[in-house]
């Protein structure tokens, strides 16, 4: 690291720390009270309490052993601040406890007044329900609403209407003793930007105005601590940063030594707040630079970072985000990249390269070029696209891994910058494949990209590159990392692993079949708007694998199977099934079978493209295993069937495979078209009305009333659905029960 990063240290520990900050026990249960559990209706993301009159409200989970606050609050001079983790929670929904919590926090933000005025920013159900409950309402919809606040009592907005010009009057009106409370997910801010590096703190208005409370919002994603949403119960201490600091730098909470959970948790809290307070903060980080300039772990799968090693999980979270915010020409090589994602050879030439970038392909781009860790990468583009949401990534391993209790690799590696000039200069410490992002909806042109201080690395574009190049120079280019490209799946793979291989063509070919077949039983055109990825990782953020752009796979016998034509006609259940995760739509794949529609994928490509019996492809569905799961199936109780077939892949599979057994692949193919052509209006809107019309469309698919079959399976369905059938043939394997 830089000189330069010491002398920041430095320069921070001559500022004064702050006191640890208490939980106001009174304030957080006159908020909770009569509330159990909150809940919202999509994914909630994480919020810091950090302050010294700051303190957490409700938390999820953060791996096994952490919470995360996906709600706090604050006294801020004169006012009150409340914050959650999704504007899902400023809404009365029915599930949970949100119905109670929403007048309580009304009354704890208004300091108590007795007649409060509340105004409420585009939120129609939240109007209704606290006009029930006897306060005076107001909307707020107009663009100057942070202007009209001054008569107001509290505000209740979801940060993505605040912009940069309402935080002076929304500073003033909270300082002069008005509440403000807010919902919104720091995840969905990055996603909707597009920024995986994207500064929350500097950037986010949000955060802007709320970093000063010692409050933020973070990308995290805490999970549900109950089945209904997230407990309010708990001791939630260590959940403030500048609590959780305190306690690591003495080894103890109160008179009692910090155990493993209890660094967990401090390691937890730590690393979610420094993520995501501006570097100017003048409350948590200034401590964290007291704690002096104790090097950072380099963590290894021999040697993993441990959630219990939380002073080593504070420094290299720190040292992260110092490189975060370092300029490019001052980022040194991290000693972690010798060990993964890999060294470049010193020897490598460093290259200068101009690309046809055809921005009518959406994400990521291919360049065959890598940047060696710590070196400056130079990105040239014509100036009518500068600032039109073109990127530059260097990195395909976007997975992070800061919620993991073992961190066997740095847990962020990938690094995304917006090319906001004609001429921009990046650099990361360490390195990686580079890439062009283009936005989504970007005019269909072909931008000319030169980039210039790069390493090559192996690249095969199937239709384009030729095998003799393939064999003579191209597999043997310096760079760690290797990409197999075709215009529907992209491997990206150790170069190593390619340095032998003859026949990329046919292997492509291959890939290009499975990918044909995922899109023929979804009923969608082969030809991609942009290929699959796949990206195998010495640590991923969930699971064997995982789906998303890219999927990701473990750096184990999977990437050889990726690369064996041998290997992979054989069958290769888990590629199947991730493939077909990202084909698989929610109309109709309801509560129970997320993984278990992704596996007609599955079945399918084993079927079709491997030639393998039909409805096999994976040790579960041999017959003999089929058969003994079912016999054990139905002899449970009626009662207890559904809870089980829900909790059972293979079980709820085996019937998805009577189907298909019953009536062909065609059948599917014509319900999911089905699907596709459905108006908005006619689409599922819950659980029930997903089985419902699950029912009603393959019955009607299939030309039989399979509503006998979908009972003696226990999967539930209105009467009326079932009626609506009642005038087709019934329908029931005929093996059903032998």
């Amino acid at each position: 690291m830089k000189q330069t990063l010491s002398i920041a240290l430095v320069i921070a520990c001559l500022v004064a720390p702050v006191p640890a900050a208490p939980t106001d026990d009174a304030d957080r249960a006159a908020m909770l009270k009569g509330v159990s559990a909150v809940n919202t209706g999509g994914l909630p993301g994480g919020v810091t309490a950090f302050g010294p009159n700051a303190f957490p409200l409700v938390a999820g989970k953060d791996g096994k052993n952490a919470l995360l606050p996906i709600a706090a609050a604050a006294r801020w001079q004169k006012g009150r601040i409340v914050v959650f983790g999704h504007d899902g929670f400023l809404k009365p929904e029915k599930t949970a406890d949100n119905g109670a919590l929403l007048p309580n926090i009304a009354r704890w933000a208004a300091g108590d007044k007795a007649k409060p005025k509340i105004g409420i920013l585009k939120n129609e159900p939240l109007m209704e329900h606290l006009k029930a409950a006897g306060f005076d309402t107001v909307a707020l919809d107009d663009k100057e609403w942070a202007t009209k606040i001054s008569r107001l009592d509290v505000v209740f907005v979801a940060p993505f209407w605040i912009s940069n010009d309402d935080i002076a009057p929304l500073e003033k009106f909270i300082q002069s003793g008005g509440g403000l409370v807010a919902g919104a997910t720091g995840w969905g801010w990055v996603q909707i930007f597009r920024k995986e590096n994207a500064q929350l703190a500097g950037e986010y208005p949000g955060n802007l105005l709320l970093q000063k409370a010692g409050l933020a919002f973070t990308a995290g994603t805490p999970d549900k601590t109950l089945p209904q949403g997230f407990s309010t119960g708990g001791n939630l201490t260590l959940l403030n940063a500048t609590t959780a600091l305190d306690a690591l730098a003495s080894g103890r909470m109160g008179k009692e030594k910090l155990d493993p959970p209890a660094l967990a948790q401090c390691a937890a809290t730590l690393s979610d707040a420094i993520r995501s307070i501006s570097p100017e903060d003048k409350i948590l980080l200034p401590k964290i630079a007291t704690l002096g300039g104790k090097g950072s772990p380099v963590p290894t799968e021999a040697k993993p970072v441990r959630s219990s090693d939380a002073l080593g999980r504070l420094m290299l979270t720190r040292d992260l985000e110092l490189l975060r915010n370092t300029k490019p020409e001052q980022i040194s090589p991290h000693p972690a990249a010798e060990v993964f994602p890999g060294p470049v050879p010193k020897s490598a030439p460093r290259v200068s390269r101009t690309l046809d970038i055809d921005a009518a392909v959406p994400q990521w781009h291919s360049t065959g070029l890598y940047a060696a860790p710590g070196e400056v990468i130079r990105i040239t583009i014509p100036r009518e696209t500068a600032g039109k949401g073109l990127s530059v990534r260097i990195g395909c391993h976007s997975d992070t891994l800061w919620h993991l209790d073992d961190w066997k690799r740095v847990p962020e590696i990938s690094r995304r910058e917006p090319l906001k000039e004609p001429q921009s200069s990046v650099a990361s410490p360490f390195g990686g494949l580079i890439y062009i992002d283009i936005p989504e909806k970007a005019p269909h042109v072909t931008i000319q990209v030169t980039i210039s201080g790069a390493v090559e690395a192996p690249h095969f574009v199937l239709g384009k590159t030729k095998v003799t190049d393939w064999k003579k120079t191209l597999r043997d280019h310096p760079a760690p990392w290797a990409e197999l490209e075709t215009g529907k799946v992209i491997l990206s793979v150790p170069s190593a692993k390619i340095r032998r291989l003859e026949n990329p063509d046919e292997l492509l070919t291959l890939w290009d079949k499975i990918l044909d077949a995922e899109a023929d039983l979804s009923a969608i055109p082969r030809e991609r708007k942009r290929p699959e990825r796949i990206v195998p990782d010495v640590q991923i953020s969930a699971g064997y694998m995982h789906s998303g752009y890219p999927i990701m796979t473990w750096l184990d016998h999977s990437v050889e199977q990726s690369l064996s034509t041998r290997e992979l006609g054989a069958g290769s259940w888990g590629h199947f099934h991730e493939l077909g995760h990202n084909h698989q739509k929610g109309d109709w794949t309801f509560d129970g079978t997320v993984e278990v529609t992704c596996n007609l994928y599955s079945l399918y490509v084993s079927e079709t493209v491997c030639k393998l019996p039909p409805g096999t492809g994976h040790d579960a569905m041999n017959p003999p295993e089929v058969a003994k799961r079912l016999k054990a199936y139905l002899a449970l109780p009626d009662s207890e069937k559904f809870s089980v077939w829900k909790s059972d892949p293979f079980l709820a599979l085996t019937m998805y495979d009577q189907l298909r057994a019953g009536f062909g692949w065609d059948t599917y193919k014509k319900v999911f078209a089905e699907y596709l052509a459905l108006p908005d209006s006619e689409r599922p809107k819950n659980d029930d009305g997903k089985r419902d019309q699950w029912l009603t469309r393959f019955s009607r698919a299939a030309g039989k009333n399979l509503g006998p079959f979908f009972q003696a399976w226990g999967v539930p369905t209105s009467e009326a659905a079932r009626n609506s059938i009642a005038g087709l043939p019934t329908w029931m394997p005929e093996d059903w029960g032998k």
